[in-house]
C-alpha cells in the first residue's frame, strides 16, 4: 500500500514527526518518506542513535513488567508516541492481563494514527494533551475512565522531557504529575543526554529535529535528569546496584558487564516510588 493510501485522516505526512521517526529507528511501519528522510539524516553521522531507540524502548518494556509483577495495573503513558513495537499495554499484559493503559501525545497526527492502531483493543486509549497543561490531562474523561487515582499506578516519561525547555521548567510539570498518583505509584523516566557524545552529533540530531512537528530538543546531564526524581525513592536499577539514576541498558540488566552499548549509554533512566 503506497504511503498516501495509509495515512490517517488529519496526519501532517510532508514534516517528520518525532513520534514517527521513533517508529522508523525501530524498525516500524508508521512512518512517511520525511520521517525516514530525517533519519537517514542523522544515522548518515548518528548511526548509534537506531541502538539508543531499541535500548530505551527495552527500558521501558522491562520498568512495564517490573511495576506490573509489583501489582500496578493501571498505566498513564504520557508523550508516547505511536503505540507499536511491543508497547506499554503489550508489555504489562504479559504479567497482568487486565492491565489498563492510557497513551497521550500532543501531535494531533500522532493520536489519529494511534486511535487506529489501537482500534478494538480494550482497556486502551489515547488522548491529545499537552504535556505542559497536566490539569487537563489528568481531568481528561478518558484518563477518568481509565485511570483510578486513588490506587497506585505506572507513570511513565519516557523520552518525553527533552522536548520541554527549561523555561517551561519540566521539572515542576514532573512533580505535578507524581503529585496526582497515590502513594505506592511508580514513576519510569529516561531522557536523552549528550554527556557523552561528540559536538557534531549532537548538532546533527538538534538540526534534523529543528525541521520536525516539535522542534525543540534538549539533551541534559545526569544531574539533571537526576532532578525528576525529587521526592520519590529511586529504586535500585539492577541487582546490587545502588538506588541511582544510570544508563538505560544498564536498567534492568542481568549483567552490568555486558548490558551497555555506545546507544544505551545517550539516555538517562531511573524507577522511582511514590512514598
Amino acid at each position: 500500500m503506497s504511503d498516501p493510501e495509509r495515512v490517517p485522516p488529519g496526519v501532517d505526512a510532508s514534516r517528520p514527526s518525532p513520534a514517527r521517526m521513533y517508529d522508523r529507528y525501530l524498525g516500524g511501519t508508521a512512518n512517511f518518506p520525511a520521517d525516514r528522510d530525517a533519519v537517514d539524516r542523522i544515522l548518515e553521522l548518528v548511526p548509534e542513535i537506531r541502538d539508543a531507540a531499541w535500548a530505551n524502548r527495552g527500558f521501558l518494556q522491562r520498568a512495564v513488567r517490573w511495576m506490573a509483577g509489583r501489582g500496578i495495573g493501571q498505566f498513564m503513558d504520557l508523550g508516547a508516541g505511536l503505540p507499536t513495537q511491543r508497547c506499554t499495554h503489550e508489555a504489562a499484559r504479559d504479567i497482568r492481563p487486565d492491565a489498563r493503559v492510557l497513551y497521550t501525545d500532543h501531535d494531533p497526527g500522532v493520536v489519529a494514527h494511534g486511535h487506529d492502531i489501537l482500534t478494538g483493543v480494550a482497556g486502551t486509549a489515547v488522548i491529545q494533551a499537552d504535556f505542559r497543561r497536566p490539569w487537563e490531562l489528568l481531568g481528561h474523561p478518558e484518563a477518568r475512565r481509565l485511570i483510578d487515582f486513588g490506587e497506585p499506578a505506572g507513570l511513565l516519561i519516557v523520552a518525553v522531557t527533552q522536548f520541554i525547555p527549561d523555561a517551561d521548567d519540566p521539572w515542576r510539570l514532573v512533580r505535578r504529575y507524581a503529585d496526582a498518583m497515590a502513594p505506592g505509584s511508580y514513576l519510569a523516566l529516561s531522557a536523552p543526554t549528550a554527556d557523552r557524545m561528540a559536538a557534531p552529533k549532537v548538532s546533527r540530531i538538534l538540526d534534523v529535529y529543528a525541521t520536525s512537528t516539535i522542534p525543540v530538543n534538549t539533551p541534559r546531564t545526569r544531574a539533571e535528569i537526576a532532578r525528576f526524581f525529587a521526592g520519590l525513592d529511586i529504586v535500585p536499577p539492577y541487582e546490587g546496584a545502588e538506588p541511582e539514576v544510570t544508563s538505560v541498558g544498564l536498567w534492568g540488566c542481568e549483567d552490568p558487564d555486558a548490558a551497555e552499548s555506545d546507544g544505551s549509554r545517550s539516555f538517562y533512566a531511573a524507577v522511582a516510588r511514590k512514598p
